[in-house]
């Protein structure tokens, strides 16, 4: 049986990151390329480079330190927007413009104001223009499942024409169904005369839940590329979810004749990282990597699984990354057992990286009786989105009540000095958000804050992520510990630290300086 390899270009750092409330820094998309290139996707989509300074530097760094994966930049079919793509990816080991113009006419109408005759003339145009300074040219033609078919074989044969080694077709509202979207992928290798000179990739999007279903379904049309993000990110109700598709590729393999190159034993890993960084919590019972997904409440099942896993396991946990030997740490866990079971876990970490993780497991260890898998990843996400602390919590005191005015202390360092303040707040966690904010002596922009536990248990490491903004932009911020209202706080300094590496001081504290 031949079997056919599915390209992977994943768009989590630009489609993903166009997710409502989803803001990341340089570094932390630095860190998602680099699961990405573990996880052996075949091209990173790393940003859009004309859309700010910041998008620029991003896919310019992940250019730089990204080897293995073809990065790629989007660019508009514009040669202000492909200019900047270029110079963004100059040391890509592999580069990739990505072009894009609409296709449809209600977008032709209502938002280009232009003809076909001249969306095909700047298609062409930008695509040429590419090429001259990187031969992996890929084209879109946004809007194409709302598109005329035949038009959009115009489009696509003029493109490969131009140079473009790769043709999307987005179903970019999320609009089309399965079948009409395979037929359409049938439709335009039997209509572009010159479709044996470029790749067939497809991008979907999941406003009515069919994303993975109609890539799926191109594949088995002939697709040979499909475009995603990890978790699904991406605009409004997402993307195809990279997770999902990979393994329903899997694990149908005979079914869809297909493959691809994914080391699948990263995906949990990967997921739980993106999930991380975005503050995008993953649902329980989401497909692949939802903290359901192997769980098992019904005893017909349970007995099942103990007898043979494949009674009601399609997909082993083990393939993704997900150990079924917990292994539980305590506090007279040595140094030794600690790094081979983050070896265990996949997490490959110097000598220095594991020592401060050591300590901080042992801080933890004293707190609860147990440390589960899933407090070891968290502590290392923690390391992971390490940043430069201006404002680090030293002390913080709480009362509350139900007929108590809920009241906060706070004590802060900050260069070598301590401040203090309190306040009063609807809540815990409001009052001690007010105090860290007359501590450090300006007004933080809360957006969102969400509090979740990482495992279960009285003891159960809390986890907290807070959003704030300033200057139209948003940071996050994230904290542990089994201290809820410690975790908030520690939650609300690391997204401010952020916000201040980012944009500077507005004020000088205004905190009572007592040391």
């Amino acid at each position: 049986m031949d079997i056919k390899t599915i390209k992977i270009f994943d768009t989590t750092l630009r489609d993903g990151e166009q997710t409502p409330g989803v803001c990341l820094e340089a570094s932390e998309k630095l860190e998602i390329a680099q699961a990405l290139a573990k996880l052996n996707v075949d091209v990173i989509e790393a940003g859009f480079p004309i859309a700010s300074p910041g998008d620029f530097a991003a896919v310019s760094m992940v250019a730089a330190n990204i080897k293995g994966p073809t990065i790629a930049a989007l660019a508009r079919a514009s040669k202000k927007d492909i200019d900047a793509a270029r110079q963004a990816l100059e040391k890509a080991e592999r580069a990739r413009i990505h072009t894009f113009i609409a296709t449809s006419d209600i977008h032709l109408e209502h938002k280009l104001k232009m003809s076909r005759v001249q969306v095909l003339a700047q298609a062409q145009e930008a695509v040429r223009y590419a090429k001259q300074f990187i031969q992996d040219v890929e084209f879109s033609a946004e809007d194409a499942s709302r598109s005329d078919w035949d038009f959009l074989c115009q489009v696509y044969t003029a493109v490969i024409a131009a140079g473009a080694t790769t043709i999307n077709v987005p179903d970019t509202v999320g609009y089309t169904t399965p079948a009409e979207f395979g037929a359409l992928i049938k439709y335009l290798r039997e209509n572009i005369p010159n479709i044996d000179k470029a790749v067939i990739s497809v991008h979907c999007h999941d406003d009515l839940g069919m994303a993975v279903a109609n890539s799926l379904a191109a594949v088995s049309s002939g697709a040979t590329q499909v475009e995603c993000t990890i978790n699904g990110l991406g605009e409004r109700a997402g993307n195809a979810a990279m997770e999902e598709l990979v393994m329903a590729l899997n694990t149908r393999k005979e079914y869809y004749r297909a493959a691809t190159n994914i080391d699948t034993r990263q995906i949990y890993r990967s997921s739980r990282l993106v999930s991380t960084l975005t503050g995008i919590v993953i649902p329980p019972n989401k497909a692949v990597v939802g903290d359901n997904a192997f769980a098992h409440e019904s005893g017909i099942h349970q007995h099942g699984v103990l007898n043979n896993s494949l009674t009601y396991e399609i997909i082993q946990p083990e393939l993704i990354g997900v150990s079924r030997n917990n292994i539980v740490l305590g506090k007279h866990s040595g140094r030794h057992a600690f790094e081979e079971r983050l070896k265990h876990l996949g997490y490959e970490l110097d000598s220095q990286a594991i020592n401060n993780l050591f300590v901080q497991f042992k801080d933890l260890a004293d707190r609860k009786k147990m440390v589960f898998d899933r407090d070891l990843e968290a502590l290392v996400s923690v390391k992971k989105a390490e940043i430069p602390e201006v404002y680090r919590l030293t002390y913080h005191n709480v009362v509350s009540g139900n007929k108590t005015v809920a009241t906060a202390s706070v004590q802060l360092t900050s260069h070598g000095k301590v401040v203090e303040n309190a306040s009063c707040g609807d809540g815990p966690v409001d009052a001690i958000f007010k105090a860290i904010e007359k501590a450090v002596g300006f007004e933080v922009g809360l957006k969102d804050y969400l509090l979740k536990a990482v495992t279960a248990g009285e003891d159960a490491l809390g986890e907290a992520t807070v959003w704030v903004e300033r200057e139209e932009r948003i940071f996050s911020g994230r904290g542990l510990s089994t201290d809820v209202i410690e975790a908030s706080a520690k939650a609300y300094l690391n997204a401010i630290n952020k916000m201040l590496a980012a944009c500077g001081c507005p004020s000088e504290g205004q905190g009572e300086e007592v040391i």
